[in-house]
């Protein structure tokens, strides 16, 4: 299996009070967490690929529990996610797509008894592209309040052998919400939907 190599990594927070309404009582905190790592298969056509999840799973873990500590270090205030990924122009989308699992379950893992699946998208880009990270409820998909998508990017990243690998969580709904639909107290936990 290929040594998976950090090149660097950014944990940011943002915290939202307005959005020209009220002023919340609490912010929405939004917290990125990007790993810019080299991409082992990078300027070649690699059959077998799927064993490098098995490698990216630690970047996962550590990735998530930096993001928990980064909002306050209580996981039960994370009620949104995401993950993504930016593959540099010597690789192609498929690289992006091992993110998928050891992304996901990483979350999921640290946070403990989320349903819903993580949402994700990815791309390939050069330096300083930019990817909206999309956000949903850790438990029921279907909680609108919950919709929203996180811009990341690094100014330098990835470079054409490189993958930008990125984790959003968010403490809450978007400010302001009123699309209607599934409330989050009102979430069954049955199947990740509602």
């Amino acid at each position: 299996m290929p040594q998976v190599e950090i090149r660097k990594r950014l944990i940011s927070v943002e915290e939202i009070f307005h959005e020209g309404g009220p002023r919340a009582n609490k912010p929405l905190r939004r917290a990125a967490g990007l790993v810019v790592i080299r991409n082992p298969f990078a300027g070649r056509y690699v059959e077998h690929i799927v064993d490098f999840m098995d490698d990216l799973k630690p970047i996962g873990l550590a990735l998530a529990q930096d993001m928990v500590k980064a909002l306050g270090g209580d996981r039960s205030i994370v009620q949104g996610y995401g993950k993504g990924a930016i593959v540099g122009s010597a690789g192609e989308i498929e690289h992006g797509a091992l993110w998928h699992a050891p992304g996901g379950y990483a979350m999921r893992e640290v946070l403990g008894d989320s349903k819903a699946i993580v949402p994700s998208t990815k791309k390939v880009g050069g330096p300083g592209a930019r990817l909206d990270v999309p956000v949903t409820h850790i438990n029921a998909s279907y909680v609108r309040s919950h919709f929203d998508a996180i811009e990341v990017g690094i100014p330098d990243s990835p470079r054409a052998d490189e993958i930008l690998l990125a984790l959003v969580m968010t403490t809450g709904a978007r400010i302001h919400n009123r699309a209607g639909g599934l409330a989050a107290a009102d979430i069954k936990g049955e199947d990740g939907l509602r």
